[in-house]
């Protein structure tokens, strides 16, 4: 049973989202505030958080942050009544998974907390059949969820993983944001795709010229083969 914290300041909604993920099967706790969230996070790991972004006593883009280092593993999906692209941006940033905004349908809501515990499932669909992919210099361990290189691990979030491995699952090929977005996130996202620029600026950053990761405008994306091959 999966274990979902929901940090939110607002009684009504706290409450009400409490019982519908009791009512879906899943284990879930309220937090009202940013300090008992991260008590929370110290004491037992979570499978996914839903975050606002409007709180009483701590930044929501620093307490997204600080539940990124605690929970490495959790997916976290803001709610925000905060529509700026820029507050998305920063959101993604600051290590959210999704971003949702409010007022939001629950049937919304429930069908991504779904996808993502899915796909964050041992059994859930992955990149490849393939348990390892070397792309130069790179390994791609996907058994492990591990990216290795001569000098040691590249420390990568779960999306920014599973993106690595499918663009390199088709190194040299394009691949349409479409694609990207139903085999990485969900075929049934609702939200802007504006989270898988983000990602691919986020690989880009890390792996830096050990990839080379094309943009295709108006189409995708296009991992290119290392040098020499």
């Amino acid at each position: 049973m999966a274990r979902v914290v929901i940090v939110e300041d607002d009684d009504t909604i706290g409450d009400r989202l409490t019982a519908m993920l009791r009512a879906q099967g899943y284990e879930s706790e309220w937090c009202p505030d940013g300090a008992a969230a991260l008590a929370r996070a110290a004491r037992e790991p979570a499978e996914l958080v839903l975050l606002d972004l409007g709180l009483p006593d701590v930044d929501g883009f620093e307490l997204c942050r600080r539940l990124r280092e605690r929970l490495p593993g959790a997916v976290l999906v803001v709610l925000t009544a905060r529509t700026g692209e820029m507050d998305v941006v920063e959101a993604l940033e600051s290590g959210a998974d999704d971003y949702l905004t409010k007022p939001f349908r629950l049937a919304e809501l429930q069908a991504r907390i779904a996808a993502h515990l899915r796909r964050a499932s041992p059994g859930g669909r992955g990149a490849g059949d393939a348990v390892r992919i070397r792309h130069g210099a790179l390994l791609i361990d996907l058994a492990a969820r591990r990216c290795l290189t001569p000098v040691g691990e590249v420390e990568l979030r779960p999306k920014e993983f599973d993106l690595l491995a499918r663009l390199a699952a088709s190194v040299g090929q394009a691949v349409s944001r479409e694609d990207l977005m139903s085999d990485v996130w969900d075929e049934n996202w609702f939200g802007a795709t504006k989270t898988l620029d983000v990602h691919v600026a986020a690989l880009r950053r890390k792996l830096g010229e050990r990839v080379r990761i094309t943009t295709l405008r108006h189409f995708g994306y296009r991992l290119e083969p290392p040098p020499g091959h």
